[in-house]
């Protein structure tokens, strides 16, 4: 009985020794995943910027979630619905969003928050204007893609 307990002692070292070596393996690749699914998630916000600019709906409506919410920077709601109305109403010469001045993507399993600064400009009463907002989207991760289920702007006021 004496010799059996080092020897279950060393088998379960082994074992243990085993499960950390093999935790330690998987962290690269979930660390690659993450780099991925970042990623994806810029090229969804930059795709996002390139439809609202070129009043795509069919394709802003393909990046939004079915029940998204939208909170503008004057800080009133939109669903996908009527955000999708207001981009297909809209004249050419109205708001049109330019690229991101900057994106970071923080990734938490299946969900993204990209927070950036986006730069706003158009027309309103006659007049040009460019406005600077930080945004906050949170995305996620359905199927092969991304969806965007809430989006939020604040005007800079610098």
């Amino acid at each position: 009985m004496a010799k059996t307990q080092p020897t279950t002692r060393c088998n379960n070292m082994k074992m243990l020794f085993v499960l950390v070596l093999a935790g330690a393996m998987a962290t690269p690749v979930v660390a690659q995943n993450d780099s991925d699914g970042e990623s994806k998630v810029i090229a969804m916000e930059k795709a996002w910027n390139q439809a609202y600019k070129s009043r795509d709906g069919t394709a802003l409506g393909g990046i939004f979630h079915d029940s998204i919410v939208l909170v503008n920077d004057d800080g009133s709601l939109e669903s996908k619905s009527e955000f999708l109305t207001n981009i297909n109403t809209a004249k050419s010469s109205s708001n049109q969003q330019a690229d991101p001045e900057s994106i970071k993507v923080r990734m938490f399993g299946e969900v993204a928050i990209a927070t950036g600064v986006f730069r706003q400009s158009g027309f309103e009463n006659g007049k040009a204007f460019v406005r600077r907002n930080r945004f906050v989207d949170t995305w996620i991760h359905k199927g092969d893609s991304w969806e965007c289920i809430a989006a939020s702007a604040t005007p800079i006021l610098q």
